[in-house]
């Protein structure tokens, strides 16, 4: 069963651009990561897919119902946490979390303090006194302890200190191996890869790719590296890089003509490697530009 399916969803600001025909396919119980710098329309398909505005074309379901005419159970199943969250000032952390819990009809007091200890959070603090990271964590634990099935999660970890990132990414990675499925955005390429099964790009509105984590980082292009010389003539480099005594480049091209290259060039070293998910995303929307 899929727990999202999109199909030419669209959401129009006039003159500002939203997102464009939007297909998009997330299995129960996925880990899935969706890509892109800030502004490629991320955060507008999240709050598209969970009815919180109207789509301008196209349909989407969540878990099987229809985003625009069952969005308070859809919100009911959901732990969102928007990329900003924000929160009643004058109010102590544990009054915001037990909030969130009774919007949910739910007791989470056990869970929440389950988390809050991970998460090294103090509920006693009033909000305003509270750091951006320390802020964020709030919002996770809102979103996290009522254990829904599917976890939204808008750029998650800005603000977080390195330890509590990992942290985090343990609780997710918990919540997925019961059965969850978890969907958040970034634009960290190395948590998608560390932690995410499936990947979907996106770049001015509009899905570039769509795949394993698995395939997107086994793409065509290579990562060479050559030590010797100072520059290469062939056609498919991309990204040349000189270095200490060496050059560093993409390649998209023919295996037997780079060879051959080399075979007539000065190098004294050379790896061939698969690039890491950031080159890959480069290489994406560097031919979406050619």
């Amino acid at each position: 069963m899929e727990a999202i399916k999109a199909i030419g969803l669209t959401k129009s600001y006039g003159k500002s651009r939203g997102i464009i025909d939007v297909d998009l396919s997330v299995e129960k119980g996925d880990f899935f990561g969706f890509i892109g710098p800030n502004g490629a329309g991320k955060s507008t398909t999240i709050r598209t897919l969970l009815g919180l505005i109207s789509p301008t074309s196209g349909t989407a379901e969540i878990f099987g119902r229809d985003i625009t005419g069952h969005r308070t159970e859809i919100l009911s199943g959901v732990g969102y946490l928007p990329s900003e969250a924000a929160f009643y000032n004058g109010m102590r952390v544990g009054d915001i979390l037990k909030l969130s819990a009774d919007l949910h009809k739910k007791d989470c007091s056990d869970e929440a303090k389950k988390l809050c200890d991970r998460l090294q959070l103090d509920t006693k603090r009033k909000i305003e006194q509270l750091s951006l990271g320390n802020r964020k964590k709030v919002g996770i634990v809102c979103a996290m302890q009522h254990k829904p099935d599917l976890y939204i999660m808008d750029e998650p970890t800005s603000g977080l200190d390195p330890l509590i990132q990992r942290e985090f990414y343990n609780l997710l990675k918990e919540r997925s191996n019961e059965g969850a499925t978890v969907f958040l955005s970034s634009h960290v390429l190395s948590e998608v890869q560390r932690y995410c099964r499936h990947a979907a790009v996106i770049r001015e509105g509009r899905l570039l790719v769509c795949d394993s984590v698995e395939k997107l980082g086994s793409a065509e292009a290579k990562r060479v590296v050559l030590r010797g010389v100072n520059e290469i003539r062939l056609p498919g480099i991309k990204n040349l890089q000189q270095l200490d005594n060496g050059i560093s480049f993409l390649y998209s091209g023919k295996a037997d003509v780079l060879l051959k290259t080399l075979a007539s060039m000065p190098v004294t070293d050379v790896t061939i490697s698969e690039p890491d998910l950031e080159e890959i995303f480069m290489h994406f929307y560097e031919k979406e530009d050619n």
